[in-house]
């Protein structure tokens, strides 16, 4: 009796486990093959020189590696999605001011703005506003610890430009 309970329990166990697993949404239509992304226009004055051309990288590294796209240079290679943008702000600014000076906490907030062109299987502009932050100690200098908050940073705004494109969040 223990078997038959035993076997029933697996077999309805096993009727409902799932096939596959995958953390992809699974949305990219087949038609998008090729993507360009355009140098993001640097709008903030006191962004590093190379930021916009820097996070340009990261988002095309992020559309070809994770979502599996060609890279293409030139709108004549027909791409069917493209990414131009602008980085809007980069500001520092002190989170409060406490009693205690050793609490306190500077943010380096960056918001980015794209806009996404799709081309295929019916044509769509999606507009994506992300604006992302990283607290630090306010007695650290900003230039000693920018690469590790730029790239906790970046991380973030390439995601964002990930969600948007594969699931319009």
């Amino acid at each position: 009796m223990r078997i038959l309970l035993l076997s029933i329990v697996a077999l309805l166990f096993t009727s409902c486990w799932p096939t596959s697993i995958s953390f992809r949404d699974g949305s990219v239509p087949p038609e998008w093959k090729r993507f360009m992304v355009s140098t993001l226009e640097n709008k903030a004055p006191n962004a590093p020189i190379s930021y916009s051309s820097e996070l340009t990288e990261l988002v095309k590294d992020a559309i070809q590696n994770r979502v599996g796209l060609t890279l293409v240079t030139d709108e004549d290679e027909d791409p069917q999605i493209i990414v131009t943008g602008a980085v809007d702000s980069y500001t520092v600014t002190p989170l409060s001011l406490q009693d205690n000076a050793a609490d306190v906490k500077n943010r380096l907030t960056i918001r980015v703005s794209f806009e996404i062109f799709i081309s295929a299987p019916e044509e769509e502009l999606m507009e994506l506003s992300s604006s992302r932050f990283a607290d630090f100690d306010a007695t650290q200098d900003v230039g000693a610890i920018q690469a590790q908050l730029l790239e906790e940073i970046n991380d973030q705004i390439v995601q964002d430009v990930l969600n948007k494109l594969l699931s319009n969040w």
